[in-house]
């Protein structure tokens, strides 16, 4: 299930609902002043790292200075 960000104008507030992809066409209600029909922004993804033993092959989020040496990244 995609999580979908809006943003009411109304009252400005900014929240993210859970969606079921039937429904993915479907309008959000505001949950601070009862809007209907927000629109959905565009907003960033998330990606999480795993916890087993592909965790420590994985890059760190924001990547950078693993690779290069001096930094105490185990690469």
């Amino acid at each position: 299930m995609p999580m979908y960000e809006y943003y009411c104008s109304s009252c400005r507030t900014r929240f993210e609902n859970l969606v079921r992809v039937p429904e993915a066409g479907a309008q959000a209600t505001c949950p601070t002043c009862g809007r209907h029909n927000v629109p959905r922004v565009l907003s960033t993804f998330a990606a999480v790292r795993g916890s087993g033993a592909d965790a420590e092959l994985a890059p760190t989020a924001g990547g950078g200075c693993c690779g290069a040496g001096g930094c105490g990244c185990r690469a």
